[in-house]
């Protein structure tokens, strides 16, 4: 059974920062690129960020430089390290996987998680 289980979504002021976690098990983690989506209430899903098998980094344009992604396949978990948040980032946050790399759309074999949510509020 693969399972993708995002952590660390929470209430957070503008300005301030979060990391996202997400932990896969039931793949072999070291060869799939990782991603993470968002969707915001009423908008279209979009990809934000994504790292390669090999760890190459890909990010939407809105959130290069505050944003960044990172793994560890030693513990099967990719982070979303973001800072500077914004409003606008308020978001359902999912993690995805694909052999090798994130591919748009995503292809049959590709693994969502539940999502996280992230709220960037006063």
């Amino acid at each position: 059974q693969v399972q993708l289980v995002e952590s660390g979504g929470s209430l957070v002021q503008p300005g301030g920062s979060l990391r996202l976690s997400c932990v896969a098990s039931g793949i072999a983690f070291s060869g799939y690129g990782m991603g993470w989506y968002r969707q915001a209430f009423g908008k279209q899903r979009e990809l934000v960020a994504t790292i390669t098998s090999l760890r190459n980094t890909g990010y939407t344009d809105s959130v290069k430089g505050r944003f960044t992604i990172f793994r560890d396949n030693a513990k099967n978990t990719v982070y979303l390290q973001m800072n500077s948040l914004k409003v606008e980032d308020t978001a359902v946050y999912y993690c995805s996987a694909e052999r090798l790399r994130i591919t748009v759309p995503p292809s049959e074999d590709a693994y969502w998680g539940q999502g996280t949510q992230v709220t960037v509020s006063s």
